[in-house]
């Protein structure tokens, strides 16, 4: 058989199954030097279609989550041997990554559908005795026959759930069997909610977003002055933090802390809950950042033992006070977690959570809910430098996590606080004083410019290149190719109208659609598409972002580069050793343990001149204030994104003003992109800050983007002639 994508499917596959693979051993070989990659790349293109369209349907079963996994695993498997094929030509080779590059987009963007499928890619994703059956499966239509024995070291065979996989680790249950009755606590049934009188029939979530549209003074609850807190040997509060702590002490119960990012969070969260006694405490967090958690409590509340959950929880301590535990392993533990009478929780980075369907937000929405219903007075804080990323309505789930609304109207003292404003949307003055009413809830906003007046300077400096080499010339005919493709569209569109579609000018409504579909449909996975051409300008640029990064580390100092691809990241890690550059590399692959030794080498270590870190790994939760330069080599989707990126040496404890040296790619898509990111850079300034300037309604970069390109297609198109 010529092509591994040409083998039987469905009802004739499992009938001649057997026969099949009696063949394919007698006939086939193992991967070599020389295996043809083709049915391979085909049969996960095949399987990356489906899980895409299924996706897209809304319905991800197991089914469907297994093939998202193993299709990944194999892809990533292919790239490297791919790779390392001596005998492979430049040409082939490329082809063959490029091809690859498609299904990773399709992959990437099926998972921003759904976040809860990044879980399955996690350091300690389960692999299912299914997922490596289906890897064998899907190998062997390709026509590549699969040892009997894995080709890695899986763990020892799990059962596959029907909806999700509980499990409830050995100390837990030690702790239950030691005291299995929790006492009661009568104060949560005496806590009721508030019936609405003058408000009833009114539609109050969309007012109460809005009212933070409007600008207005910064968005920051009334806080008690500072009060002596004790702290272990060597630590003090900044003041801005020591009033969060007052705040807990003197009975506030819930928090929307959305200091600017490097304004010690953490530590004030640690220190509030043990102000509050809210023992056992949850810590939700990205899974970067769960070990810096578990650091930080030793130093801030070392009487209060902190655990971290790995996996199924099987080397945790049941008895600690805090349990930290990252969003992607959190469906396993949402059981036992709810029953083990939680007095506290704090979800970090908590703009996670915006999306209320997903799954990843049903989880801490139904634990933060039982815990109110088992507890009169619990502590919950959302912490987040980010809160919003896209739209104001990122607001509403965090609202829930802390109670203030349920999915359709407020609640408790929040709906009460709006009765006694005596209004209703409809009068003036309603929106002022609703946003005062939310702020007072909890919402804690402060900027480093206000409270941390000793914190040095910090800039954005793009830093302009020329892609005059082989890879600029693919990356603009690529970009031309995406343009075409579009202007081709959007003629068909004209033509399909009646009248034949006769305009004076550009259409930009149509543009518009047009942008909207192109978006929507990712064309195919060899088209090129607004995500691969980005991921194409980032690997154009990354040897001259690890050039200038040298540069810096030269002239300057310790330097972080940050970039969004692995592929840039390891060309820019391989300019590095050429250059005799010692670097830490942090990446979301890695092991916890792993990680944190690349960030102490870094840190710690002189010799160690640049942290080499991926945008997703290390844009949250760590500190690596050593440096005061970094170097962006890709432009990420959102302000907040880049944001988050800098204030990892932008915060508490920098002494040296810091410099964000972006690179851009001139006359390509990428300062398209840029402009649109700093236009797109004040919505949580105008929400939260008092900002007046004019914010979109979305950041939807992508969109703009294409709609930008093709503008300038059609225009080009219609002044080329009339030049002539």
């Amino acid at each position: 058989m010529a092509r591994g994508a040409q083998r039987p499917s469905g009802a004739r596959t499992r009938q001649n199954g057997a026969r099949t693979r009696q063949h394919d051993a007698r006939t086939r070989t193992r991967r070599g030097p020389g295996h043809d990659a083709d049915g391979t790349i085909q049969v996960l293109a095949k399987v990356v279609r489906e899980v895409e369209a299924a996706v897209r349907r809304g319905r991800t079963p197991p089914s469907v989550r297994t093939k998202f996994q193993v299709v990944a695993l194999l892809m990533r498997e292919e790239r490297a041997r791919v790779k390392a094929d001596g005998e492979m030509s430049a040409a082939r080779r490329t082809e063959e990554l490029k091809r690859l590059d498609g299904i990773a987009t399709i992959l990437a963007t099926t998972a921003a559908r759904d976040t809860t499928l990044l879980g399955l890619l996690a350091d300690d994703a389960v692999i299912t005795d299914r997922a490596r059956s289906l890897r064998r499966e899907l190998l062997e239509q390709a026509g590549v026959e699969v040892p009997e024995e894995p080709v890695e070291q899986a763990p020892p065979a799990e059962p596959t759930p029907a909806v999700q996989r509980q499990v409830v680790p050995p100390s837990v249950l030690s702790r239950q069997r030691a005291n299995p009755f929790l006492p009661p606590d009568f104060s949560a049934v005496a806590r009721r909610t508030a019936r609405p009188r003058r408000l009833a029939g009114w539609e109050l979530i969309e007012p109460l977003l809005r009212s933070f549209e409007d600008g207005g003074a910064l968005s920051c609850m009334d806080l008690p002055e500072p009060a002596p807190t004790l702290l272990p040997d060597g630590l003090e509060l900044m003041p801005h933090q020591a009033r969060v702590v007052a705040a807990a002490a003197t009975g506030h119960r819930t928090f929307l802390l959305a200091d600017e990012p490097g304004l010690g969070k953490t530590a004030q969260a640690l220190l509030a809950a043990q102000a509050a006694d809210a023992y056992p405490l949850l810590v939700v967090v990205p899974n970067v950042v769960k070990m810096n958690w578990a650091r930080e409590a030793a130093l801030w509340t070392p009487a209060h033992r902190a655990t971290v959950v790995h996996g199924d929880g099987h080397s945790i301590d049941g008895f600690a006070d805090i349990i930290v535990v990252n969003y992607e392993v959190l469906d396993r533990h949402v059981g036992w977690l709810g029953e083990l009478g939680l007095r506290g929780m704090v979800v970090d980075e908590a703009h996670y959570i915006k999306n209320r369907k997903s799954q990843r937000s049903q989880h801490v929405l139904r634990l933060s809910e039982r815990i109110r219903t088992r507890t009169g007075h619990p502590l919950l804080m959302a912490l987040t430098g980010t809160p919003l990323i896209n739209d104001i309505e990122d607001f509403t789930a965090i609202w829930q996590f802390l109670g203030w609304i349920d999915e359709t109207r407020p609640v408790g003292e929040l709906m009460e606080a709006l009765e006694e404003i005596g209004l209703t949307p409809a009068d003036r003055g309603f929106s002022a004083a609703a946003r005062a009413a939310v702020v007072e809830r909890g919402i804690v906003r402060r900027r480093k410019v206000d409270v941390a007046t000793d914190l040095p300077a910090r800039r954005v400096a793009d830093v302009p290149v020329e892609l005059d080499d082989e890879a600029g010339r693919s990356v603009r005919a690529a970009e031309q190719s995406l343009a075409r493709r579009l202007v081709a569209r959007y003629e068909q569109a004209l033509e399909a109208r009646p009248g034949g579609g006769a305009v004076e000018g550009v259409d930009h409504d149509l543009v518009r659609k047009v942008a909207a579909r192109e978006r929507a449909s990712r064309a195919t996975a060899s088209d090129e598409n607004v995500f691969s051409m980005m991921r194409r300008i980032g690997q154009a640029k990354a040897g001259l972002a690890a050039d200038y990064a040298a540069q810096l580390a030269r002239s300057a100092g310790k330097v972080v580069l940050f970039a969004k691809h692995i592929d840039v990241m390891d060309t820019a890690e391989e300019t590095f050793a050429r250059r005799g550059i010692r670097y830490a590399s942090i990446r979301g692959d890695q092991t916890a343990s792993a990680r944190q030794k690349h960030i102490d080498a870094f840190t710690e270590d002189p010799d160690v001149a640049v942290a080499v870190c991926s945008l997703a790994a290390a844009g949250v939760g760590i500190n690596l204030q050593v440096a005061s330069n970094l170097v962006l080599a890709e432009l990420s989707w959102t302000d907040a994104e880049q944001t988050q990126a800098i204030d990892r040496v932008h915060r508490i404890g920098q002494e040296e003003p810091v410099t964000a040296w972006r690179i851009i790619a001139a006359q390509t898509l990428d300062t398209r992109i840029a402009e649109l990111i700093d236009s797109k850079a004040g919505l949580a300034a105008r929400a939260l800050d008092g900002a007046d300037q004019e914010v979109p309604d979305s950041a939807d970069v992508q969109l703009e983007a294409l709609v930008t390109l093709l503008e300038e297609a059609l225009g080009e198109r219609v002044v080329g002639p009339a030049a002539g």
